[in-house]
């Protein structure tokens, strides 16, 4: 379906499919939901969330300033008027686990991507839903 702006006479704009956009929702809200899950356990503090902190090289008063920016950075990408910022704030966290990960030598696939995987959601479902995204990375509309 096209559809034209006659106010600003702007070019006519492709809207998107309906699988592309349930499609982009369903990768949000899989990233949403496990960096509020990150989130709050980091400041519920459950016994395996502090042991792990601890292996990771982390003292238990980090936790709650861990959590802080997690779910700073997940309410940003929730609201889809941030979620640029929110996914680049995101970017930049789960770069730090794979930063972590990577100085501990943890196992590749299972730990020190995974991050990478969920960041990967992340920008996926932007670039589902966002032409200009789209158009920025290599593809002209």
């Amino acid at each position: 379906m096209i559809e034209t702006n006659m106010k600003t006479r702007t070019p006519p704009v492709k809207e998107i499919s309906n699988a592309r956009l349930w499609t982009a929702r369903a990768m949000r809200g899989i990233v949403i939901l496990f960096m509020l899950f990150d989130g709050i356990g980091k400041f519920t503090k459950p016994v395996p969330v502090v042991e792990g902190a601890v292996t990771l090289g982390f003292a238990e008063h980090h936790l709650v300033t861990l959590g802080v920016l997690v779910l700073l950075c997940t309410v940003l990408y929730a609201i889809p008027r941030t979620w640029f910022l929110g996914a680049l704030l995101l970017t930049g966290y789960l770069g730090g686990a794979v930063a972590t990960h990577l100085r501990l030598d943890n196992p590749l696939w299972s730990h020190l991507l995974f991050p990478v995987y969920v960041a990967i959601l992340a920008w996926g479902a932007l670039w589902l839903v966002d032409r200009r995204l789209r158009n920025l990375l290599w593809e002209r509309e």
